[in-house]
């Protein structure tokens, strides 16, 4: 069965805006360390995977070398917004557009690949995020989370810091709500008024809905590391068994301990280090080429072609 795995590109900075915290403005960045760990994590396993990647970091000339590496290992890119902010589902529908093309534009720039799939900043997506990636002519939206622990997420993410009214506001619908674990689970089309676009869920779980991407994985680790791995095989089983090739999701946190980014301690698995962390995502994703043919979300949509325009939501 095919599965894809994918990797969303937050920079530190990104972390810190999302999180309340000011030093964001600066724009730290710790892409010249988890790029090659990225590279070297996906040579290993013999397999390519596509990478979304946030504008502002590909409109810097310092980063530009660094994202055409990935795109140059044959792995496929993705827009991921240019500001990742999560609260982008909140934009009117000219700055929606305008938030996507400045994206586009940075991102084939730097990577000399022009993205045709989209994931939102914390799975992020509104009505008119679809209508503008149709009109640009892309074939894919991979922003949604069909699970129900969403609000249980970002109480654990928020639980450390303390934003001002207009600022919680703003982030009170990230990672979703109960009711995004009604959403499907396997790829289906928007139905839109102009255009097709395909959406291709992050699997979650069949019938339990809860997540197994990778962060996830890393956290339960934290309490026992053979219990993560009882929870990958299980979910693993439960997707071949319910016919689900699944999308697998990684985050540049994955590959990267607190004893390596020591301002993102409020981060889950952070207690972790950058080796534990690496020698585990490798071990997980051993599991899933095990089990699966794991290539980019393209690959996999390509494959579903046939069969996603009679799903419809």
């Amino acid at each position: 069965m095919k599965a894809s795995l994918s990797l969303d590109l937050d920079n530190l900075w990104s972390y810190l805006k999302t999180h309340g915290d000011g030093a964001w403005e600066g724009y730290p960045s710790y892409l010249e360390i988890v790029v090659p760990h990225i590279l070297d994590l996906a040579s290993a396993a013999g397999i390519t995977i596509s990478v979304f990647v946030v504008g502002q970091d590909a409109s810097f000339e310092k980063n530009r070398e660094l994202l055409a590496s990935i795109a140059d290992a044959g792995h496929e890119i993705g827009n991921h917004s240019f500001r990742h902010e999560p609260w982008i589902h909140t934009y009117p529908g000219p700055e929606v557009v305008d938030e996507l093309n400045k994206a586009h534009e940075a991102i084939s720039t730097a990577t000399g690949f022009e993205p045709t799939g989209f994931r939102g900043p914390g799975f992020s997506i509104s009505p008119a995020m679809l209508v503008a990636l149709a009109a640009m002519g892309y074939t894919y939206d991979a922003s949604t989370l069909p699970t129900w622990i969403g609000p249980l997420a970002r109480r654990y993410y928020f639980r450390s810091t303390s934003l001002p009214p207009q600022e919680a506001a703003k982030r009170s619908a990230l990672f979703g709500s109960l009711r995004d674990g009604l959403l499907p689970n396997a790829p289906y089309e928007w139905e839109l008024e102009r255009g097709n676009l395909a959406e291709l869920p992050v699997t979650t779980m069949p019938i339990a809905r809860v997540p197994f991407h990778v962060s996830y994985l890393l956290y339960l680790s934290g309490f026992s590391a053979g219990l993560a791995e009882a929870y990958l095989k299980m979910a693993l089983w439960a997707c071949r068994s319910r016919g689900v090739g699944p999308s697998v999701l990684l985050h540049p946190l994955d590959l990267l301990g607190g004893d390596e980014v020591s301002a993102l301690e409020f981060f889950p698995g952070m207690d972790l280090s950058g080796v534990e962390k690496r020698n585990r995502t490798a071990r997980y994703l051993s599991l899933i080429t095990a089990k699966f043919t794991v290539g980019t979300v393209a690959e996999r949509l390509a494959v579903l072609e046939p069969l996603r325009r009679n799903r419809r939501p």
